[in-house]
């Protein structure tokens, strides 16, 4: 009696449609969903029809690694391709993610410093991009992602707190008095008096797309590199400044609303020029 073959994998834009239909009902975050939609149809694309197999999924694995990307942006792609797997029933083509080395230090030529910040306010301030200037101060002068910014509002800066609630978690963060008080005089020249403080001239919400586009048009104006300018890396900076002031990371990790000490820890890593001091500090070569 001849045993049954095991059904084609074969992926489809249906299929595809339905992963992202349980990745809004798990409430992922829409920058989330709409990377690993686009990771995902990308190596659709790439299997041009074939169907998906474990060797298949190792090989368009080894095949990213050889076009020069990061061992960490590989395995980002993987677990887009897991989690669709996951959820379609197919574990037998899930595949190992790469093997990272933990590093020690972050490229000095991504990092934001607070002269560059500082550039970057003046400048917003000097076009008159006011809008701009404070969404840049809101975001580094209290570690929000970009995606909290809709909870900046009229009532959070009366308050001198905001309530975010995202994910089914709720977290309160805390404004800066000076924040607030130049929060509530824009709110007041645009004459908004309740809900959103960052809005389009058509009064919807700033969108990430939005938020970012207007942090990069800045870049040559301040002479910053545009690769370091990017909401994420205000967070970053916020961190390492609170870190530097409190030496406290179990505060820092409440503020920055991470589940996980270890993310923290990311947040902290010196760039590679600190590391080399570090080293050259320890007197062992004579």
């Amino acid at each position: 009696m001849n045993t049954p073959t095991m059904a084609a994998h074969i992926l489809t834009a249906e299929k595809i449609a339905a992963f992202a239909c349980s990745l809004k009902e798990e409430e992922r975050a829409e920058a989330t969903i709409e990377k690993y939609l686009r990771d995902i149809r990308a190596f659709a694309l790439w299997l041009e029809g074939r169907p998906v197999t474990k060797e298949s999924v190792a090989k368009w694995r080894e095949h990213q690694a050889a076009s020069g990307r990061a061992p960490v942006t590989v395995n980002a792609k993987l677990s887009a391709l897991n989690g669709l797997f996951g959820f379609l029933g197919w574990e037998d083509c899930r595949v190992k993610f790469l093997q990272v080395q933990r590093r020690m230090f972050r490229e000095t030529s991504k990092e934001l410093t607070q002269g560059e910040y500082t550039r970057l306010l003046e400048t917003a301030g000097r076009l008159g991009r006011i809008r701009l200037e404070l969404l840049l101060k809101t975001i580094c002068s209290t570690g929000i992602r970009v995606s909290e910014v809709k909870f900046i509002t009229v009532e959070a800066a009366r308050r001198g707190r905001a309530e975010v609630r995202l994910k089914g978690k709720i977290r309160t963060i805390l404004l800066p008095g000076k924040l607030c008080r130049q929060l509530l005089r824009y709110a007041e020249t645009q004459k908004t008096a309740s809900g959103e403080i960052f809005l389009t001239r058509s009064g919807k919400g700033l969108s990430r797309r939005q938020i970012w586009q207007e942090m990069k048009s800045l870049c040559a104006h301040a002479k910053v590199e545009p690769a370091k300018v990017f909401p994420h890396n205000l967070r970053h900076l916020f961190a390492t400044t609170f870190y530097h002031a409190s030496k406290d990371i179990v505060k820092l990790a409440d503020v920055l609303g991470h589940a996980s000490m270890e993310t923290t820890r990311i947040y902290l890593l010196t760039t590679g020029a600190e590391h080399i001091r570090q080293l050259e500090g320890l007197g062992l070569i004579s």
